[in-house]
């Protein structure tokens, strides 16, 4: 029997300047990995230029989540984030929507907006 856990969001945005667009995936990774918004821009900016590529595109951040050990999977079919927090409860998540990036951390959303109604794509774990 699965129990269903009340998911939990968490108002999360360590932007030093609270700036609010376009640096989702520098947020869910810092708050996964437990760096600061400087650190984590900076290591994905430099993951980008080995690459060449935007710090923000898919394989780059990818590669940088790979260097922590994080293993990408595919998501259940047409799961929302706050679905995913009920089924994968115990643990840390960076999940991959639309258009955006969110962290999940023992069933609770870390974001800058309750992410919770939107599909989560594929995602990455530690292991």
């Amino acid at each position: 029997m699965h129990w269903r856990l009340e998911v939990k969001f968490s108002p999360y945005n360590p932007n030093p300047q609270h700036r609010n667009v376009g640096d989702c995936t520098v947020r869910a990774l810092s708050k996964a990995l437990n760096q600061t918004w400087e650190t984590t821009f900076v290591g994905l900016c430099l993951e980008g230029f080995i690459l060449n590529d935007m710090p923000s595109a898919n394989s780059v951040w990818g590669s940088y989540l790979k260097r922590y050990g994080y293993q990408r999977k595919l998501a259940p079919d047409d799961v929302t984030v706050s679905e995913f927090a009920d089924l994968f409860p115990d643990g840390t998540y960076i999940l991959a929507l639309s258009g955006h990036v969110v962290c999940i951390q023992d069933n609770t959303i870390y974001d800058s907006w309750n992410s919770g109604n939107e599909i989560v794509l594929y995602y990455w774990q530690k292991g």
